[in-house]
Order: structure tokens, then C-alpha cells, then sequence
């Protein structure tokens, strides 16, 4: 009596397997998406519209 799978049900084995695992792998992480220099700008509401004048006598103004 052989009992080994034929080919077809080995294959499908394999397959269910593989679903299984592409349904219950774990979500990867969103934080990784974000660098550290933009979750900073985040937390500390900088965006990238506001804009810095320069003044004919020196120095800087920051405009938002």
C-alpha cells in the first residue's frame, strides 16, 4: 500500500500552505514607512510650505 500523496494532492498541500501564510503573516509595520526626520517634523507640526525671507540688511524671518 503506497502512501504518498500523488502529485496533484502534493501540490495542492503546498499551495494551502503557502495561502495560509500570505493570510496570517503579520502587517508590516507603518511606522517604518516614516523616517525618524519626518515623524519629527510631524510631532512638531513643521510643513514644508512655510517659507524664510531673507532681509536686505541681514538675517531671517520665518513665514508660515
Amino acid at each position: 500500500m503506497d502512501r504518498s500523496p500523488s502529485a496533484d494532492v502534493a501540490a495542492a498541500i503546498a499551495a494551502a500552505i503557502e495561502r495560509f501564510q500570505a493570510e496570517t503573516a503579520p502587517a508590516e509595520a507603518a511606522e517604518q514607512a516614516v523616517s525618524p526626520w519626518q515623524r519629527a517634523a510631524l510631532v512638531e507640526g513643521v510643513g514644508a510650505k512655510g517659507t524664510v525671507q531673507r532681509h536686505l540688511e541681514g538675517g531671517f524671518e520665518w513665514l508660515s
